[in-house]
Formats: C-alpha cells, sequence, structure tokens
C-alpha cells in the first residue's frame, strides 16, 4: 500500500514535466492539455467534440471510482503546489469545509455554461499555471499568491478555491475507492494530520474528508501502523447525514449558478462589440467568439513559429495577431489550431487555413515604390501590378496573412481586420 504513493509521485512527475515542456514549446508529442479539465468543458460547450465528451466521462468516472485523484495526478498547478508544500514543509491541521468554496465555482461554471470563460480564467489553476509560465502578469500575480496560500495553509486553494476541484471534490463524496482510518490499528499519533497538505484529516476523531482529499496518498506512506487504508471503505463507516445548512448552502448556490449563467449569456453577448481591428489567429471565427472562448492560457503563443500571436492586453482581452516588426502567418502552419485545448482556435487543416481570410491587405499607392517584392512574396497570388507600376491586391484572393508587409520597405501595405474569418 506504501508504494502507492511514490507510484503517484512518479507519474505525476512525467505529468509535470511534459507540461512544461509543452508549455515552453519544446515537446509536445502527448497532449497533456487536452485532458485538463476545464478546456475539456469549454470545447464541449463550444463544438460538442466527441473526442472531448468521451475524455470528460473518462475523468467523471475516474474519479468515481478512485476519487479525487485529478488534483494530484493530472493537474500541473497541483502537483506544482506539492512542489511547494514538500519545500516549505508546512504542517496542518484538520480543515473544515469552507462554504464559500461552492459560491465560486456556481459562479465561474455558470458564466461558463452562459457562453462567457471570462469569469473561469481569472480563478482556474490550468490557465494560472500556462500563463504564468509564459511570463504573463496575471499568471505570475496569482501564482505568487497561491505559492504564499501553500507556505500558510498547504492546498487551501485547492480545497477551497478552486472551482475545478470542488466539482470534483463533489464526485468524490460517491467514489468507490476512497482513504479511510482502521481505527483498530490507529495509535492517534497524529502524523497524518499534520503531513496532509489538503487538512482533510481529523486524528481525533479518525475522520477523513474526502471530498477534500486529493489523493496525494501521503498520509498512507507515513503511518507507522499502517492504519490507513485506501480501497472500499467498510459500510458500517459510511454515513449520510444530510444537514440543514448543507441543504441551504446547495439551494442558494443553485441560484447563484442560475444568476451567473444569465451573466455568462450578457457577457457573451456584449463581448467585444467594440474592438476594431484586431486580427486573431486561422481558427479563432471572431472578436466575440475568442474572447469569451479563450482561457489566456498562451500555448498558441509559444507553439507560433513567426511569433505574430500576442497576449492579452488592454486592446483586446484575449490572445491575437500583430503584424508588428515585420511579422506574418506563415501559410504552411497551423500550430495554434493543434495546441489549443479550450476550442478558442477552433482545429482546421492546413488545406482550410490556407483558404481562410483572418484579415485584409490593401496598397496604399502613394507609398508603394514599385518594387515588386510583395508579388513575388504573395502565397495566394492576389498581387499584381498595373500599368503604372504600382501594386494592386485582389481582395478576392487575399488571406490577410501579411507575408506582402513582411517584404514591403516602405509601409505601403496595410492589413486590417475581418469581421468574422471565412474560407474563400
Amino acid at each position: 500500500m506504501q508504494n502507492l504513493y511514490k507510484i503517484r509521485l512518479f507519474f505525476s512527475s512525467v505529468v509535470f514535466i511534459l507540461a512544461i515542456l509543452g508549455i515552453t514549446g519544446i515537446f509536445y508529442p502527448v497532449k497533456i492539455f487536452d485532458i485538463q479539465f476545464a478546456p475539456l468543458l469549454q470545447r464541449i460547450i463550444v463544438d460538442f467534440s466527441l473526442v472531448a465528451i468521451i475524455l470528460f466521462l473518462t475523468l467523471i468516472t475516474i474519479t468515481l471510482i478512485f476519487g479525487r485523484i485529478y488534483c494530484s495526478l493530472l493537474c500541473p498547478f497541483g502537483i506544482f503546489q506539492e512542489i511547494i508544500s514538500l519545500i516549505s514543509r508546512k504542517r496542518n491541521k484538520y480543515l473544515k469545509n469552507i462554504y464559500i468554496k461552492y459560491f465560486i465555482t456556481a459562479i465561474a461554471t455558470g458564466t461558463l455554461i452562459g457562453g462567457s470563460v471570462v469569469i473561469l480564467r481569472y480563478i482556474e489553476p490550468y490557465t494560472y499555471f500556462t500563463s504564468a509560465c509564459t511570463l504573463s502578469k496575471t499568471g505570475i500575480i496569482a501564482i505568487v499568491a497561491v505559492i504564499l496560500i501553500v507556505i500558510l495553509s498547504g492546498r487551501f486553494f485547492c480545497t477551497n478555491i478552486c472551482p475545478v476541484g470542488t466539482i470534483l471534490g463533489i464526485i468524490s463524496k460517491f467514489s468507490i475507492f476512497r482513504i479511510y482510518i482502521n481505527k483498530e490499528e490507529c495509535l492517534s499519533c497524529g502524523t497524518c494530520e499534520r503531513n496532509c497538505p489538503s487538512g482533510c484529516i481529523n486524528a481525533d476523531e479518525e475522520f477523513i474528508n474526502n471530498e477534500n482529499c486529493i489523493k496525494c496518498l501521503k498520509c498512507i506512506n507515513l503511518c507507522p501502523k499502517n492504519a490507513i487504508q485506501y480501497g472500499i471503505k467498510p459500510k458500517e463507516n459510511i454515513k449520510f447525514n444530510l444537514q440543514r445548512r448543507k441543504l441551504i448552502t446547495a439551494s442558494a448556490a443553485i441560484i447563484v449558478l442560475a444568476a451567473a449563467f444569465k451573466t455568462g449569456m450578457g457577457i457573451m453577448n456584449n463581448a467585444a462589440k467594440k474592438i476594431k481591428n484586431v486580427i486573431l489567429p486561422p481558427g479563432a471565427i471572431n472578436e466575440q467568439h475568442l474572447f469569451n472562448k479563450c482561457l489566456n492560457c498562451n500555448l498558441c503563443i509559444n507553439a507560433c513559429p513567426n511569433g505574430v500571436i500576442k497576449k492579452a492586453d488592454d486592446k483586446f482581452g484575449a490572445i491575437h495577431i500583430d503584424y508588428e516588426n515585420r511579422g506574418y502567418c506563415k501559410f504552411d502552419c497551423i500550430e495554434c489550431s493543434k495546441v489549443c485545448p479550450s476550442g478558442a482556435i477552433k482545429k482546421i487543416s492546413l488545406s482550410d487555413k490556407q483558404n481562410l481570410r483572418i484579415a485584409m491587405a490593401v496598397v496604399d499607392s502613394e507609398k508603394c515604390m514599385n518594387c515588386g517584392l510583395c508579388v513575388l512574396e504573395c502565397p495566394m497570388k492576389a498581387i499584381t501590378k498595373k500599368n503604372d507600376g504600382t501594386s494592386v491586391i485582389d481582395p478576392t484572393k487575399c488571406i490577410g496573412c501579411g507575408a506582402c508587409t513582411a517584404v514591403c520597405n516602405f509601409n505601403a501595405i496595410n492589413i486590417f481586420a475581418v469581421n468574422e474569418q471565412k474560407i474563400i
């Protein structure tokens, strides 16, 4: 039983290394982010992806069988917190449920189902971790705050703030396998309680809160009498107690969820209406879609070989394309579409991408010096020369890739965003 902890540590280490390599764009053959809870749920909502549905149901099934093992085995941010916890050597005490977490989850989930990820991107662990690794200011601030929480209170974020953890915790209450204390063997030494990172063990009452338990299996490894077991809990120890407070909390959370759903619909319908001339990566459809669906995990930024995809800024609250510094979108590249786990950038084929208009180029004839470099560079052959030698762009062929602006030495070509990306 104690070897389970070491096995879990090994797999967690593999997941964490793959996550770091994937975020930095060094190594991405195993799409570890495609099995993250929030992006999966987002993909289901965005385009009802069958693959996403299967993976999502697999995560739910695993949780129903083994408990909340996702948080210690598959969540990179959870594993990161475990590393900080091991370094800080924080000793904990049993912590009861803080009911505010249900309302945080109701707000985040409600607005997501309502059509907007704007609220979720500021509280979801996957986004925190990936954005911080790509040096996003918001991500860095969040990660520093969570590090302080870990040092002071262990995995408090996972057990009482994180909406994903809350949902999985509720499911874990009905899991087949759970961690429990064999009271006949227990010495009540308190070693398990002091070393539990999620504060879910009450050594005095010999009780383990499996809703908050992240299945790190540390208690099993440390118990001197092997009194902590992981398996099917004896029926006589399972109690169902529907307290009045829990019933009121559940009812209130459902009301908040409904209100958040309506709020999410409002955000979705009103988002990005005032945004103009923002060029988006191929597959992002339009400003409203990307603003409401993008988690700002920034995986596409590191995946872009030409570096034209930029982070969210004051101009636009999600990733977008910037052709400054002679950048352009490569004609034979769909890397951003490949790595996006949330469906904000839809997965498209290379042939579709090569015929997808993401912007429109226009030649300023007064600045054009008749060099003809744009004519040679255009992959769509959309640029020709007029009789006077100046270049002219055929609007029926231009896809707005920016290749022409990258070679123009006279700033004679301007690129404008389109309202909706369309295959021409």
